[in-house]
């Protein structure tokens, strides 16, 4: 509570747990002065009888023991309206709240109370205080043992202090009073002239009515605008957004109806339309297909408005074309369809890996036992090759889910398109003629190759197969640069610097309804058994791993167009050092750590590596991984695991972990499905090796192998990552 007046306040409130402490600054404080009965005479000798005797300022003290008390007194006494101006607090006052606690508190109900703690240690520092009570100036420090006169100079000051705050804050108070009284009769004077200026404005307004009406605010507005007339329906005024979506020109409108120039494609909408309006009645966003003056369709939504212009009845006509809002939706609902797929297709993906892993490399096993002229060997050989054509369905599976590892590095195009070209004329055929065509200068893209090659023969056996009877095929690379007013009506385009493949070929093209559904997992238009409808899936998944998209246009009988684009990247080329065909790794003595939360998998990886002389300790959790670790003596030479397991500590967490404890170990992950599948935020280390299931004993050999020597393999530096 405030006090204003300009009555000195002397009211000080001591809180310390120690008694004579209150009795000390009472006999300061308080202090009433007894004199000599002969005092008078002797100072009227010595300062003549006329000097004044200066007034004594007395000082009303109570007292708190404990900081608690104190807050009750402060409230109290700001509840009668009697505010303490000073109070001087200890700063140890045990049991409960210590000085600087209770400050704090005290100034939350009083934060005009100046303060003065005292204190005899060095409990807090200047900046410690400042940090709990914030940057103030109404706290004072006082070391004991205090000095009288400082005691009663800071009781003189800092009342003062209080008194000369509050007399400004009464002042300021009423100069707010005499702001607050003229700045409303400034805006009673400002209210009047404005009513008086839009009172003039009135009138110039119904002066300048047609000019400003038509000239700018309806001719100017790019929202398509028409006035019909409500009599015979002709167009009395349109504006240049209407002539740009029907075609014509405002010539070719005025004076005519819709229906003469056959503008609404569904003469009902157009009946709704004027029956609405006959009864006066407005309606808004009525769909209405447009038909513009080449004959093209529009998605429209018309609304409608009666009005009178000079005692004439006439229909204000708004258009708004939707066509580009309804094909953004259509792709938007793709995309989100795609990435439900795609997160089901992952899942699947990585369940089967896991099983092919077992029946490949059980099958591997066996087959390494037979003889080629054995009676089961071609049965084992026919399990092997099922296997493998599921194990690239399942790599189909999962680049199209974009949970494919990419091994990625910055590379040029053209050694890509070099490569390919060399096998398109056994695997296209001699009926068809391809034609690889590279800009000069194409940027480089960081990609993995592999990946990129996948996409170019996807798409060159979908050209092929659309031309059973020959025809062209144009294979393409360009440097691109996409500004935002550039950008396709695409939601998955950027802006930003490309490289952009495109395959276009002279076959048979696609319908509107095809094209709608040529990335769908599993649809083809091809006879059952000619193809899986994973190739363009696929195509889609690769796109948008590297942070791309695709784009299609086709027309029936003219062909199909693919465009991928790719961003560029202004790294170094990465160089592949010449490799030679590596022979079957033998074995080793090292101890193995597995960990495989599959019972399966990990019987067979354990049976593969002990028949090879390493020595295998198995676990099928993190947690399970972590109490073997201390067992296994003298030391863990590697560790391989899985990424994603049952437990709560998943492959990467354990071998950071493990990496803690012994920063030698060599380590090796694998998993049915990419990395990214673990967290999103989970990036394997450059130099790691992954191990993508599934694979046969001879992979999981010389990865182990490759892993232990510390070879060029095993330190690539190529880094695995999911988009």
């Amino acid at each position: 509570m405030s006090q204003t007046s300009a009555v000195p306040n002397n009211r000080i409130l001591i809180i310390d747990d120690n008694p004579s402490i209150h009795e000390d600054f009472r006999k300061v404080l308080c202090r009433r002065e007894t004199r000599h009965p002969g005092y008078a005479d002797t100072k009227a000798l010595l300062f003549g009888a006329d000097t004044p005797e200066p007034e004594r300022t007395t000082f009303e003290v109570d007292s708190a023991f404990q900081g608690e008390e104190g807050l009750q007194k402060v409230q109290q006494a700001l509840a009668a309206g009697r505010a303490y101006a000073l109070a001087f607090v200890d700063i140890r006052m045990p049991p409960g709240w210590d000085g600087v606690e209770t400050v704090a508190r005290i100034w939350k109900s009083d934060p005009d109370l100046q303060t003065v703690i005292c204190t005899a240690h060095s409990d807090y520092s200047w900046n410690q205080m400042t940090r709990q009570l914030g940057e103030t100036d109404n706290l004072v420090i006082l070391k004991k043992p205090f000095d009288n006169i400082e005691v009663l100079q800071l009781a003189h000051a800092l009342s003062r202090k209080w008194e000369l705050r509050h007399q400004l804050q009464g002042r300021l108070n009423n100069l707010d009073q005499l702001v607050r009284e003229r700045t409303a009769e400034l805006l009673s004077t400002n209210e009047r002239l404005k009513q008086e200026i839009a009172e003039r404005g009135h009138i110039e307004h119904a002066l300048r009515l047609f000019e400003e009406r038509f000239a700018k605010t309806f001719r100017a507005s790019p929202i398509p605008l028409a006035i019909q007339s409500a009599a015979e329906g002709e167009y009395v005024d349109v504006n240049h957004g209407f002539e740009a979506i029907t075609g014509f020109t405002r010539e070719e409108l005025l004076g005519h109806t819709p229906t003469e120039l056959n503008i609404w494609s569904d003469t009902t909408g157009a009946d709704v339309i004027l029956e609405k309006l006959s009864e006066k009645a407005a309606f808004r966003d009525l769909p209405c297909p447009l038909r513009t003056k080449g004959k093209q369709l529009c998605d429209t939504l018309l609304s409608a408005e009666f009005l009178e212009l000079e005692s004439e009845p006439c229909i204000l006509i708004i258009v708004r074309d939707i066509t580009k809002q309804l094909i953004l939706e259509a792709q938007l609902r793709q995309a989100q369809k795609m990435e439900a797929v795609g997160q089901l297709a992952a899942g699947i993906a990585h369940d089967f890996n896991n099983i092919l892993t077992v029946v490949q490399g059980y099958t591997s096993l066996l087959l390494s036992e037979k003889a080629p002229g054995s009676s089961d060997y071609e049965s084992l050989q026919t399990v092997s090759a099922a296997a493998a054509r599921a194990a690239r369905l399942i790599r189909q599976l999962l680049a199209f889910s974009r949970r494919q590892v990419l091994q990625l590095r910055t590379m040029d195009i053209r050694d890509t398109l070099a490569a390919i070209s060399q096998m398109f004329p056994q695997m296209l055929g001699e009926h068809i003629e391809v034609k690889i065509v590279a800009a000069p200068a194409l940027p480089l893209v960081k990609a993995d190759s592999g990946m990129i090659e996948q996409v170019l023969i996807n798409l060159a056996v979908n050209s092929r197969d659309a031309m059973p009877n020959g025809g062209r095929l144009v294979i393409a690379a360009k440097a691109v640069k996409l500004n935002p007013p550039a950008v396709p009506g695409n939601p998955e385009a950027r802006p930003g610097s490309y490289l952009c493949l495109s395959v276009a070929d002279t076959g048979c093209g696609m319908t509107r309804e095809t094209m709608a559904r040529i990335f769908d997992p599993f649809f083809t238009t091809k006879p059952i058994g000619k193809g899986t409808g994973l190739g363009l899936a696929t195509v889609y998944g690769i796109a948008k791993q590297h942070s791309g998209w695709v784009e299609v246009q086709s027309e029936v009988g003219r062909g199909t167009t693919f465009q991928i684009f790719i961003p560029s990247n202004d790294e170094a080329p990465f160089v592949l050092s010449p490799t030679s065909v590596t022979p079957v790794l033998p074995g080793g003595r090292e101890n193995v750590l597995l960990v495989e939360d599959e019972e399966a998998v990990c019987t067979f990886v354990a049976k593969v590596l002990k028949s090879h002389g390493y020595t295998v300790y198995a676990a099928q959790s993190g947690v399970e991984a972590l109490a073997l670790w201390p067992q296994i003596k003298p030391r863990v030479d590697l560790l391989l695991t899985d990424l994603v397991m049952p437990g709560g500590v998943m492959g990467r967490e354990l071998a950071e972990r493990l990496l803690v404890k012994d920063p030698t170990l060599k380590v090796v992950y694998s998993s049915g499905y990419s990395p990214g599948m673990a967290g999103r935020d989970l990036k394997l280390l450059e130099g790691r090796n992954f191990l993508p299931k599934p694979y046969d004993p001879s992979q999981l050999l010389q990865v182990v192998r490759e892993c232990l020597d510390g070879g060029k393999k095993a330190n690539a530096p190529c880094r695995l990552t999911l988009s």
